[in-house]
């Protein structure tokens, strides 16, 4: 189906403007995102009820309400540790926090580099938590940023701070935790880590570029390292 043009955009905008004004709360696929700013849905259907809520009716996007967790202190990065190749990721589905219909690639480095200007964050997302056994040490710069432990609900992360203008290295290890049987051994529970560029507003947040994937199954026995490298701009 062709895509509309920019001047038939930008008149069903303008024609919305003064709906908006009188708007009461806004709703994604039945979740209320009050306060989301700079998101662009496509292929979506917008309704308005009598008490000015507006309803947006988007496939392929998701919200969640998140709790954003605060960075924790940094310890002694340990040594480097090996490199083992992972197995190939799976495609991401539907809705970490929210999907966009096509990821964009890492942006191209900035010759001379200056501020950031855009907020990255760091989502998890587990099919059933506990079930892949794997723990996963996030490190940004050879600095030790946090463990994400398999049997903790989503984790959302603002890791801004941690990063520089320009390229960054982003290091993911996954450890498989000894003892004990094995929860289960099917591929369909995962444990994915998604590092991207997002907003956040209304107690919600929004990954709209993922720049990076990792992710371990119950399926998988070996320990994992990772690296890549995170370009802000």
């Amino acid at each position: 189906m062709p895509r509309p043009s920019a001047r038939i955009a930008i008149t069903v905008v303008a024609s919305l403007v003064p709906m908006l004004a009188l708007a009461g709360s806004v709703f994604l696929n039945g979740v209320k995102i009050d306060g989301v700013t700079n998101t662009r849905f496509e292929k979506a259907t917008v309704r308005i009820d009598a008490e000015g809520n507006i309803y947006i009716d988007a496939p392929g996007y998701a919200a969640r309400v998140t709790t954003v967790t605060p960075t924790p202190a940094t310890p002694t990065p340990p040594a480097t540790p090996s490199t083992a190749t992972p197995p190939a990721a799976a495609p991401l589905d539907a809705g970490v926090v929210a999907q966009v219909p096509a990821p964009a690639a890492p942006a191209a480095p900035s010759a001379s580099p200056g501020r950031i200007t855009q907020r990255y964050w760091l989502v998890t997302e587990q099919t059933t938590p506990g079930m892949t056994d794997f723990d996963i040490d996030v490190y940004v710069n050879s600095r030790w940023l946090r463990r994400l432990r398999n049997n903790e609900d989503q984790v959302v992360v603002d890791i801004t701070s941690q990063l520089r203008p320009g390229a960054n290295a982003v290091t993911l290890i996954a450890r498989k935790q000894a003892g004990g049987s094995r929860r289960s051994t099917s591929p369909g529970n995962v444990f994915k880590v998604i590092i991207g560029e997002g907003n956040e507003g209304g107690g919600n947040v929004m990954i709209d570029t993922p720049l990076i994937r990792f992710q371990k199954t119950a399926a998988d026995v070996q320990d994992a390292t990772e690296e890549f490298t995170l370009t802000t701009r």
